[in-house]
């Protein structure tokens, strides 16, 4: 790798955690490329030499955050659990920590939105779907009679009901629950949908 090839990625790393930091303490709101041109030491015009616009940045971030999201559901999963209904609640649990720890970084996952004609790109939807094997493993021990596309529907319904109270339960208003309680909520609601489901199964 020549010289300047090397310079332009180290700026172009140093572009994505100064985005990442600017969105944690900020939000995604918060995301300036004059500000963040002004941190790694370069034009602001110069951004758009090292990602394509400022979708990409953000979706580069997401990736990271994501990444770190698959490392703490692995951990969760890994962890010494004596069934798949087990291992799920944990799975939940762990989300409803990573989001609570890594709040902006979290709902800027949700929050961006890319304009109707634009495509998001393969290597995004890949890091996107990669935190749901971590569902659909358990799942399919559950309820084995169940076809492949059949979990991946149910592996996203059970993201999608634990998500939605992750998302309301840490809403700084009136709806905001204490973490311990949610946990202990998700638990409940976890085991709830896996009773029902498997009793359908049968």
């Amino acid at each position: 790798m020549s010289k300047a090839l090397e310079r332009r990625e180290k700026l172009r790393s140093d572009l994505i955690l100064a985005a990442e930091r600017m969105i944690a303490d900020r939000g995604l709101a918060g995301l300036k490329t004059r500000d963040l041109a002004r941190e790694i030491g370069c034009a602001n015009g110069a951004v758009y030499n090292l990602v394509a616009d400022v979708d990409e940045l953000i979706l580069r971030v997401g990736s990271r955050t994501l990444l770190r999201l698959d490392d703490a559901l692995s951990a969760a999963e890994n962890a010494a659990v004596p069934s798949p209904r087990g291992t799920l609640v944990r799975i939940a649990i762990a989300y409803c920590d990573f989001a609570a720890e890594n709040l902006e970084l979290w709902r800027a996952l949700f929050e961006h939105r890319m304009a109707a004609d634009k495509i998001v790109p393969d290597w995004s939807i890949d890091d996107q779907m990669q935190p749901f094997r971590h569902i659909y493993k358990p799942l399919a021990l559950l309820l084995p009679k169940r076809s492949p596309e059949e979990l991946g529907i149910t592996a996203r319904s059970l993201f999608s009901a634990v998500h939605g109270m992750v998302a309301l339960g840490l809403e700084q208003k009136l709806v905001a629950v204490p973490l311990p309680a949610l946990r202990d909520e998700i638990a409940v609601l976890v085991r709830a949908m896996l009773d029902g489901l498997v009793a359908r199964a049968d």
